[in-house]
């Protein structure tokens, strides 16, 4: 089964990734993560803005983890394709048709996981912005995102990690 998880920086995606791949349902799962910091040692802005060509590196890591059977991740195409139209630095005909292209990745996910940014402090790791406008617009056009371009199956959680975790369990 490919499950991603899909939602704003700083909602605790990685952490409930792990915390799955830990859960005896999900043993034989991989769990892949983010490496923000080695795509921003590349120069791939990470933050507020972006660039065409990084958010290609950002939808071809989507693409690879995609081959795998057994995948819990901690982003989704919905998540590149969010930032893509957020970014002042990207046209609008090349936001479009990235978002187009990118969404027929889409069938390969068997389950996406929706991360409610709702109580969820933002955490300063040193690379991700802790701008919160800029939070709730990424939140925002994720949402408008799985309505447009609905998945498969899509599981909407909120709460601690283990609250996060039963749902998802529920719901499996």
């Amino acid at each position: 089964m490919r499950i991603g998880l899909s939602g704003t920086m700083s909602v605790g995606k990685t952490t409930l990734a792990k915390a799955l791949g830990e859960t005896d349902r999900f043993k034989d799962h991989s769990v892949q993560t983010e490496r923000s910091k080695y795509l921003s040692n590349l120069g791939i802005p990470l933050n507020t803005d972006s660039t065409l060509q990084g958010q290609f590196v950002f939808l071809a890591e989507r693409a690879t983890e995609l081959l795998q059977p057994n995948i819990i991740t901690d982003r989704t195409i919905w998540d590149v394709c969010s930032f893509t139209l957020s970014a002042k630095s990207i046209d609008e005909f090349a936001k479009r048709a990235f978002t187009d292209s990118a969404m027929f990745l889409r069938e390969y996910y068997d389950v996406v996981i929706y991360v409610d940014p709702r109580g969820v402090e933002i955490e300063d790791n040193g690379i991700r912005t802790t701008d919160l406008q800029y939070r709730r617009q990424i939140d925002t056009v994720i949402k408008m995102m799985l309505e447009e371009y609905p998945p498969k199956k899509l599981i909407k959680v909120e709460g601690t990690t283990e609250e996060r975790i039963l749902t998802i369990l529920q719901n499996i």
